[in-house]
C-alpha cells in the first residue's frame, strides 16, 4: 500500500508526539518529518517532498502564517492544514488567504482530524462547521458593523499583538521576526491606533486579556 507523507510543523512536541501517534494509526499514511520552525520547515519540506504539511500558527521564533506564504509560493503543489488552538472566528479567513487547505481546531476530536487530513489530502477545503458558518456569513453579508476591533489588525500586526499577549518583549519579537526593535514599535504603534489605546500599558494589558479569551475558546 501506497502512504501519504505527512510533515508536521508544531513547535510542541507533546503535539508533534500525538499528531505522530494518531497519523501512524492509519495504514494508508506516514508522518516523514517532524519541525518546531519555520527555518527548518522549509529546509525539511524541500528535502522530503511532503504529500501534504501539518502546521501551526504559532511556531518557535517564527511565524505560521509566514510559513504557508512562503509555501504558496515555493510549493504551491503541497496542501497544508492548519492545526491550531486559536479561535476560528479570527484566524480561519486568514489562513486561507495565506494559502492553506484547510483548519482545524486542536480540541477536536481524533476523528475529526483524520477527517480534515484526509480531506485535504484529496485535494478539497476542510473548515470546521463553526469556521464554515462565519466564512459564510461574511461572504453573504460583507464585513459585519459589530467587526471586533482585532479583526482590523494585518496579519504580522496580529501576530505581534499575539506575542505581547505571551508576555514577550519588543526586543524578542524583533528576533523572533527578523526584523529592527523599530519596526516592532511601529508595528505596536499601530495596533494602539486601530484599537483605540492610548498608551504602552493598555496595550498590553489588552494583549494579555485577548490572548487570554483565544486560548479559553
Amino acid at each position: 500500500m501506497s502512504q501519504k507523507k505527512i510533515f508536521v510543523v508544531d513547535d510542541h512536541p507533546l503535539v508533534r508526539e500525538w499528531l505522530a501517534n494518531l497519523i501512524h494509526q492509519q495504514p494508508d499514511l506516514l508522518v516523514c518529518r517532524e519541525a518546531e520552525t519555520a527555518a527548518s520547515a522549509l529546509s525539511g519540506i524541500d528535502s522530503t517532498k511532503p504529500d501534504l504539511v501539518i502546521a501551526d500558527i504559532n511556531l518557535t521564533n517564527s511565524s505560521g502564517i509566514e510559513l504557508l506564504k512562503d509555501l504558496r509560493q515555493l510549493h504551491p503543489e503541497i496542501p497544508v492544514l492548519v492545526l491550531s488552538m486559536h479561535d476560528e472566528s479570527l484566524y480561519a479567513e486568514r489562513v486561507f488567504r495565506a494559502g492553506a487547505r484547510g483548519y482545524v481546531n486542536k480540541r477536536e476530536t481524533a476523528q475529526k482530524v483524520v477527517e480534515a487530513i484526509r480531506r485535504v489530502l484529496e485535494g478539497k477545503l476542510y473548515v470546521s462547521g463553526k469556521a464554515a458558518e462565519i466564512l459564510a456569513g461574511k461572504s453573504v453579508r460583507g464585513e459585519p458593523l459589530n467587526r471586533p476591533a482585532v479583526e482590523l489588525l494585518s496579519d504580522r500586526e496580529l501576530e505581534v499583538f499575539n506575542k505581547l499577549g505571551q508576555g514577550i518583549g519588543t526586543r524578542q519579537i524583533a528576533a523572533d521576526f527578523h526584523v529592527s526593535v523599530k519596526t516592532v514599535q511601529e508595528y505596536c504603534a499601530r495596533i494602539k491606533e486601530k484599537l483605540k489605546l492610548a498608551s504602552a500599558t493598555e496595550l498590553l494589558r489588552e494583549a494579555v486579556r485577548w490572548y487570554d479569551s483565544d486560548k479559553a475558546g
